[in-house]
């Protein structure tokens, strides 16, 4: 044979070798996909079947008050519930109300409270405690009375009772918290009425001041303390608190106890995102990182001498102004606020008698609520 036609059968059987290398890369290629798909879908599908245990509640839409569009910002309700038979869609006291607000360029969170007691304007145009809009009608109330006195744009929620966070906090092995020697002592209190409600064995901690090792039935007790120093502004420190140290933990928590959170916690959860709008959340969750927290009113005093009310309320010193610092707290603009915003401020003013301005209205709060209540008869 020439050496010839011996380079070309060598060259022949070179250039079949190669393309049986492609077909086999080829085929590898394409299997490794086929796997790659089958494990999204995997994941995607045990996703939807663990998503299928919480509660999903459409909001309607209509009934939500949206007073601006705050750009790439993504702003949720949360509401922590002081549930006794397990609702979460209404009925009950918003125990804690928090707006959590995500950049979504930035992935950046902040975490704002809103004390329980603050006097806001309700659905019906009368005012009272904030946390009467979830118990009298429902998410759809909450968020719209935010939305109405706050000028924001909140379309979604989350709730949760507070057997959950027991829950969570336990599986997750406790939360590290130090504590005074008064918070001690509260503690303990409010945990023996959280066991009694969850259902858990309470065992007392050491009413001393330093760092406590605390299960969920004291760290939500802990979370819950109001006779202090700082009365509710406290309280809803401590809750942000707890807040973000489950964040962490939940953060570096394995496959295995993630699982055991889903399984228990879900079904106590009521939400009106989509499990698609979820499942986008979830596939972010470790990138998401909360950067500030604070409580609102920023100006605030407490007034037992509400004009026809009874009991004690926190109450906006110029809720104009702590809209604004409001505004530039969760987005950092210089933000001019609504006429609305104005309006409610005014109205405030004058029931509670706090500002300089209060009586300087056109018409007093009386005679326009009852000019209102005249056009309904």
């Amino acid at each position: 044979m020439s050496k010839q036609r011996r380079s070309i059968r060598q060259e022949r059987i070179a250039g079949q070798k190669q393309a049986r290398r492609k077909r086999r890369r080829k085929k590898a290629i394409i299997l490794g996909t086929e796997v790659l798909i089958l494990c999204i879908l995997g994941v995607v599908g045990y996703g939807m079947i663990k998503l299928d245990k919480l509660d999903f509640n459409p909001l309607d839409r209509d009934k939500i008050e949206v007073y601006r569009d705050s750009g790439p910002y993504t702003n949720i309700a949360l509401f922590g519930l002081d549930s006794r038979e397990g609702e979460i869609d209404g009925g009950v006291q918003s125990d804690c109300i928090m707006i959590a607000s995500i950049n979504n360029e930035t992935n950046d969170v902040k975490l704002l409270s809103v004390y329980r007691d603050i006097l806001l304007q309700q659905e019906d145009g009368g005012y009272e405690k904030a946390n009467s809009a979830y118990n009298t009608g429902g998410p759809e109330a909450a968020i719209s009375m935010l939305n109405r006195n706050f000028d924001l744009d909140i379309q979604n929620y989350v709730s949760v009772n507070f057997n959950a966070l027991v829950d969570v906090i336990d599986l997750l092995g406790g939360l590290d918290i130090e504590l005074t020697a008064e918070e001690a002592f509260y503690c303990n209190g409010y945990a023996f009425e959280t066991a009694q409600v969850t259902g858990k064995e309470m065992v007392q901690i050491d009413e001393v001041a330093g760092m406590h090792h605390l299960d969920g039935v004291h760290a939500v007790g802990y979370a819950r303390i109001r006779y202090t120093e700082g009365d509710d502004f406290k309280r809803a420190e401590r809750q942000r608190f707890v807040l973000n140290l489950v964040a962490e933990k939940a953060k570096k928590a394995d496959l295995s106890t993630l699982n055991q959170i889903i399984d228990q916690v879900f079904p106590q959860i009521s939400t009106s995102f989509s499990s698609r709008e979820l499942l986008g959340f979830a596939a972010n969750a470790l990138n998401y990182n909360i950067v500030e927290s604070s409580g609102f009113p920023f100006e605030v005093t407490v007034s037992e001498n509400v004009r026809d009310h009874s009991g004690s309320y926190v109450i906006p010193i110029d809720l104009t102004n702590n809209v604004v610092q409001l505004h530039q707290f969760l987005f950092g603009e210089s933000y001019e606020p609504s006429e609305k915003i104005k309006f409610i401020s005014n109205d405030i003013a004058y029931l509670s008698g706090v500002s300089e301005d209060a009586v300087s209205v056109e018409m007093t709060f009386e005679d326009r609520m009852a000019g209102e209540k005249g056009n309904e008869e």
